[in-house]
């Protein structure tokens, strides 16, 4: 499902640790970086068999001085591979709910060099973000707090936030 439009939190910056299946993600080049025309900038999470993970276009910033030079750049690997962690042979038990459930969130999305993440415009269901207050206005606690969307009685709606982010003493 669908969240509805996320209500503004004056003062805080937003970020999230984790994305449900659905999930587009855009690069935004640094300032007096560009890049190449047809590159494209978005990223999807997607739901596999082994769980949730970014499908990724190849792209890569340019410094916009050196984007008219024809001089050869080195490629950047653009695909991610899963981490094997090496099984113990203890046998393992299945309890951790947390864990599994996370396997069917993306994480963070991989660094590119000279480029940042916008965070989404769409939100799903599932979805966790977290609110802290900016440098200046967390002089009342609580500077931090988070909201999550979740459909509740057939409707979707996004947690209430028990912070206020204020620069008065």
């Amino acid at each position: 499902g669908t969240c509805p439009r996320l209500p503004t939190t004056e003062f805080a910056d937003v970020t999230a640790e984790t994305y449900p299946p659905q999930t587009k993600l855009y690069y935004e080049c640094d300032p007096g970086y560009d890049r190449k025309a047809s590159a494209y900038l978005g990223i999807q999470c997607e739901s596999e068999k082994q769980g949730a993970v970014w499908k990724y276009k190849p792209f890569k910033c340019f410094d916009e001085k050196n984007l008219l030079s024809t001089a050869p750049t080195m490629e950047l690997e653009l695909t991610q591979k899963p981490e094997r962690k090496p099984r113990s042979p203890a046998p393992q038990k299945q309890e951790d709910f947390s864990e599994s459930k996370q396997k069917d969130f993306c994480g963070p999305p991989k660094t590119v060099p000279h480029a940042s993440i916008r965070l989404p415009q769409q939100h799903y269901v599932g979805q966790v973000l977290h609110f802290k207050c900016q440098a200046g206005y967390d002089k009342r606690p609580p500077t931090f707090g988070s909201r999550m969307c979740k459909e509740v009685n057939g409707k979707i709606i996004w947690t209430p936030l028990d912070m206020r982010c204020t620069n008065d003493s």
